[in-house]
């Protein structure tokens, strides 16, 4: 079921995807000159918070989750990139350090880019320069709308957010049959989104799940009444 008129979506997902589409073919035959290919497995650390960025990726496959960890160890996710989504250019563009770490959720194939190549054609191409910018620009949306979650909404508002936006995230694996998507995550990881403690998610899972709104089937999700999560959420 689309959410279209439903729930604004469109505010917590970056629009990365349609950036490379704008590449001429020469443009974009130079920039994936050099390109080299990573397989990461669930868990692995694609790039750490402080660390000099040499380059970009571009998700080929899977999802990955980017964080910021506080002093005590614990992560906060502050996106799920997905399918086709660029990740690490910020610090590129800046010229500065990762300001967050950025890790495999699942099975994932990522394809690096080399800085030098990214800012070639960066520097050449005006409608690949344009919408970058413009991606940027939608991203801060989607971070503002992120720090209001997490200053003003419910333990229980969170967690129906996260759940939407991964329902989203997921849902283009079962775009033939129609089927709502299995929302393949650890409760660690969703707790890690929401921004509330592991055994809330737990607790408020049974409720959602006792209330008929979703099902579970060991770690896996399953939506099972999108309308009654997007009251849940509160998101007007």
């Amino acid at each position: 079921m689309s959410l279209s008129g439903r729930f604004p979506i469109d505010r917590w997902n970056f629009t990365t995807q349609s950036v490379l589409s704008v590449l001429s073919e020469a443009d974009h035959l130079d920039l994936t000159m050099h390109q080299s290919e990573q397989l990461c497995n669930k868990g692995d650390i694609i790039f750490r918070e402080g660390a000099v960025p040499s380059g970009i990726f571009i998700i080929k496959s899977g999802k990955v989750k980017k964080y910021k960890t506080d002093k005590g160890g614990r992560e906060q996710i502050i996106y799920v990139a997905n399918q086709g989504e660029l990740i690490g250019y910020h610090a590129v563009l800046a010229e500065e350090r990762y300001p967050d770490s950025a890790a495999a959720l699942e099975t994932s194939l990522l394809c690096f880019i080399p800085k030098e190549d990214f800012v070639e054609i960066l520097q050449r191409s005006a409608p690949f320069a344009h919408r970058l910018l413009k991606a940027l620009s939608h991203e801060f949306t989607v971070m503002a709308n992120s720090i209001s979650v997490f200053a003003q909404r419910t333990a229980t508002e969170r967690l129906a957010i996260a759940l939407i936006v991964l329902r989203e995230k997921y849902k283009d694996m079962n775009a033939i049959s129609g089927q709502e998507p299995a929302l393949d995550i650890s409760r660690a990881d969703l707790a890690n989104m929401a921004g509330i403690a592991e055994e809330n998610v737990i607790r408020l899972l049974k409720d959602f799940k006792a209330e008929g709104i979703l099902q579970t089937t060991g770690r896996k999700i399953h939506i099972s009444d999108i309308t009654s999560l997007i009251k849940k959420s509160n998101y007007h």
